[in-house]
């Protein structure tokens, strides 16, 4: 679907295994230069535990993410938050808002008292 709009996509089903780890998916797209595209918010968490700078990842949040409801607003904000995408950051799709977070996320770390 994403493709007929110009985008560059390919379905995790077309690269490997349904049951592969978080990190193999990452560690993928991170070196093709790939963006995840999910609403599986576990990816947004590995990036802020890690700190870690790339793979952008686009998180769809909302009662309804079925592809042929929110295409069209998925790839108007691909394109127009594409330099903070190609860049490195954690962009949440909601319903009635986007969030984006440029990579790496900061962690505050206290010393032990």
């Amino acid at each position: 679907m994403l493709t007929s709009r110009g985008i560059e996509a390919v379905h995790w089903a077309e690269i490997g295994p349904g049951d592969a780890p978080d990190y193999e998916i990452m560690d993928y797209a991170k070196n093709k230069g790939y963006a995840v595209l999910t609403n599986d918010l576990d990816f947004g968490t590995a990036l802020a535990l890690t700190a870690a700078s790339e793979p952008s990842v686009v998180q769809i949040r909302g009662p309804d993410v079925r592809p042929e409801n929110i295409l069209e607003p998925v790839v108007n904000i691909l394109v127009k938050f594409s330099a903070s995408i190609e860049q490195g950051a954690l962009v949440t799709i909601d319903t009635n808002k986007v969030r984006i977070h440029i990579l790496p996320f900061t962690r505050s770390v206290q010393p032990p008292p």
